[in-house]
């Protein structure tokens, strides 16, 4: 009997895990952790990097694969890529796509060159040959892991005498030790989600991005659709679209971070040729009634993708998070079943139960769960989301405290 091949089985994984059994499709997990909560929910579990394509193929012989999926993680697009080809599956991932994904430097030279306004950067494994680039930067710059995801080793330096201390964090979260340095661009940051189909754009969603304060540029959450003209809304459609094609992706999803600075300039920062994080398909579903993940499941398995939207209704996600900057012992969250009943909510998820430790929010896997909630009126959503997290009353207590 075949099966789908699931990259990954952590909280964003778990989605693709449900839609499988929806469909009645036997699935194989893979993940180098055995304590994922997608692996539950699958019928087979391979206890393996995602990054080692060779090791996965190999532990399948002679296996019939229906499909390759995976989500909101870069760190396995390489694999994606190779092992849908090996396993000769109806949709194979693009090499280009994954190259442009898992190297901000080669992200970088396919916008140039489709005409995308640029801003200084430089990226090397050689951290003394980045602080000598630097010098002839404006600062404040990013620094940043080329090869990494979800806000790890992500540092904003506003001055050059911080600048070895955050090319050495992020050195020790990139796979290849690659870091790379930015000129920070000032503006409105979003991201332009889009779904590729037949070499065209059969879904566009734009969300205006929460950046928490601090140095590390962590999400606390999307809000859509974003509060933009409708030509600038075309524009940077458009130009996902363009990038897209560059780097080889007619179909399938792929999310960018941009920038639109005060004079209107569209930086687009990074890619990642895949769905985005954070609960997106539960944002996209609220907003638009439209089920992205059963239209990622149909592209790998050759069926055809159905997305078409029948709504457009202000949707804010929120992301919870401890309220300690110390780890703590997560205790409860007595809300939670009133919350979920809400007719404003359309869905409120937890990862942690009673006794867990919980860390500090420092990077984006840190996350406690989410919350999505809708409303006609997009001035009521701050307030709405904020009566909501009151609601649950989350509880995380310092593991000091406890012992």
């Amino acid at each position: 009997m075949s099966a789908l091949l699931v990259l990954g089985a952590g909280e964003e994984q778990v989605v693709l895990y449900q839609e499988a059994r929806r469909r009645g499709l036997r699935t194989i997990a893979v993940d180098m952790r055995a304590d994922r909560p997608g692996i539950a929910l699958a019928d087979e579990f391979l206890q393996i990097s995602t990054m080692d394509h060779k090791a996965i193929a190999d532990a399948l012989p002679d296996r019939e694969i229906a499909g390759v999926v995976s989500t909101a993680a870069d760190t396995c697009l390489e694999s994606w890529h190779h092992l849908s080809a090996h396993f000769g599956t109806p949709w194979v991932y693009p090499a280009e796509a994954a190259a442009a994904s898992m190297d901000k430097s080669a992200f970088h030279r396919i916008a140039a060159a489709t005409g995308v306004p640029t801003y200084r950067w430089a990226q090397s494994d050689d951290l003394a040959e980045l602080t000598g680039a630097a010098r002839g930067f404006r600062f404040p710059v990013v620094v940043k892991p080329t090869d990494a995801s979800g806000g790890r080793g992500v540092t904003g330096v506003p001055e050059p005498s911080e600048l070895d201390a955050a090319l050495r964090w992020a050195a020790r979260h990139s796979p290849r030790g690659q870091v790379i340095v930015e000129e920070f661009v000032e503006g409105s940051n979003y991201t332009v989600n889009v779904v590729m189909s037949g070499g065209g754009v059969a879904l566009s969603v734009i969300t205006e991005k929460n950046i928490l304060p601090g140095p590390g540029f962590l999400i606390g959450g999307h809000t859509a659709p974003a509060a933009l003209a409708p030509d600038v809304e075309a524009a940077l459609t458009a130009q996902a679209r363009d990038l897209c094609l560059a780097f080889g992706l007619l179909d399938g999803p792929a999310n960018f971070d941009v920038v639109v600075a005060p004079d209107g300039t569209r930086y687009v920062l990074e890619v990642g040729a895949r769905m985005s994080g954070n609960g997106f398909p539960r944002l996209v579903s609220a907003l638009a009634g439209v089920d992205c993940v059963a239209a990622l499941v149909d592209l790998a398995i050759g069926e055809p993708v159905r997305l078409e939207p029948t709504r457009r209704r202000p949707t804010r996600l929120h992301v919870l998070t401890s309220p300690l900057a110390v780890p703590g012992e997560f205790v409860s969250a007595a809300g939670l079943a009133a919350v979920a009943a809400l007719p404003d909510v359309a869905s409120v998820e937890l990862f942690v139960q009673p006794g867990d430790v919980v860390q500090p929010f420092t990077e984006a896997g840190r996350k406690l769960g989410w919350v999505v909630v809708s409303a006609d009126d997009p001035a009521r959503l701050a307030d709405r989301v904020a009566e909501v997290v009151a609601a649950l009353d989350l509880v995380v207590q310092p593991t000091e405290a406890v012992a």
